[in-house]
């Protein structure tokens, strides 16, 4: 009995030393950065220990504007994706001739490149000297005026970035949604059905309560991914996301450490623990949300 429980462990230690080595580590290591106060990278020296460099981040223009940019795609594409991928989950489910079919184009998306989706939108939305592009090809022939919505107006390139990230989630929302409602007991509904009971009713009291847990692990793992958003904002605005006003936190953790600004560890660090902070107590949130729905549910 002894030999079995050591066994186990030595089974685990692998998968433990994989975890202590690229996960515990960087963690502890983040947390040392933040609280070196001017540190040098060249010299690898620092002044004393304290909260300077979170003060230093919380009081940057560069990082108030990363916040602002990435509470607003946070807000908008969680719960639009997930919303219209429920609507074309709940209209993929009720029909039978084409399905399969249907359900690919939909998925083609998540399987295409990132950077190749966000060349296309670019190409798409982007005005130059020698084409307003195909989006202003429509806008002007409804009688609108052309936009430039990479190089244009904040509220314009928000929309084009919002855009395209519904668009890139959307795919797999759809995925595991027409999944949870194939799962759902059909039992339900044929008694439904007996009883006469409206679709409205049928659709919020059972298909809502039965694919819950779906719905509130896209919006959990939605709301981590939007946080996490970088890549996506670099295929359609380029690397210097702070001249376009476009930048993420995420964004502004690389630059802190690569990009033009960058040799500043402390401060990337602390930008780090920031967004770990929030993402941390939004995902507790919903948490607690979901376990109270699904007890009420029951």
């Amino acid at each position: 009995m002894k030999f079995s429980k050591y066994k186990a462990w030595l089974y685990l230690l692998p998968a433990l030393v994989f975890l202590a080595v690229f996960m515990v580590y960087p963690l502890i290591d983040v947390l040392v950065y933040s609280a070196e106060e001017n540190y040098n990278f060249a010299s690898q020296t620092f002044t004393g220990v304290g909260l300077e460099n979170f003060r230093y981040v919380l009081s940057d223009p560069y990082f108030l504007q990363t916040l602002k940019n990435t509470f607003i795609i946070v807000i908008i594409t969680v719960p639009v994706s997930t919303g219209l991928a429920l609507l074309i989950s709940l209209g993929l489910s009720s029909i039978k001739p084409l399905r399969n079919l249907f359900q690919t184009i939909y998925f083609l998306p998540y399987v295409t490149n990132t950077l190749a989706v966000g060349l296309v939108f670019m190409i798409l939305f982007k005005k130059t000297a020698y084409t307003d592009g195909m989006v202003n090809a429509l806008i002007k022939l409804f009688g609108g005026e052309a936009v430039d919505f990479i190089d244009g107006p904040y509220a314009a390139k928000m929309f084009v970035m919002c855009f395209y990230t519904i668009w890139v989630v959307l795919p797999f929302k759809i995925l595991i949604l027409t999944s949870a409602l194939a799962s759902v007991n059909r039992d339900y509904y044929k008694a439904a059905k007996v009883d006469g009971t409206p679709k409205w009713r049928v659709f919020t009291r059972i298909t809502l309560p039965m694919i819950s847990p779906m719905l509130f692990y896209l919006i959990i793992t939605g709301f981590i991914g939007a946080f996490k958003a970088y890549s996506d904002e670099v295929a359609l605005f380029g690397t210097n996301l702070n001249a376009a006003g476009m930048n993420t936190i995420v964004g502004y953790v690389y630059d802190m450490l690569y990009g033009d600004s960058g040799g500043y560890p402390s401060y990337a660090a602390a930008a780090a623990l920031i967004l770990f902070s929030i993402v941390l107590t939004i995902t507790v949130v919903n948490l607690i949300v979901s376990k109270k729905t699904s007890v009420n549910s029951k």
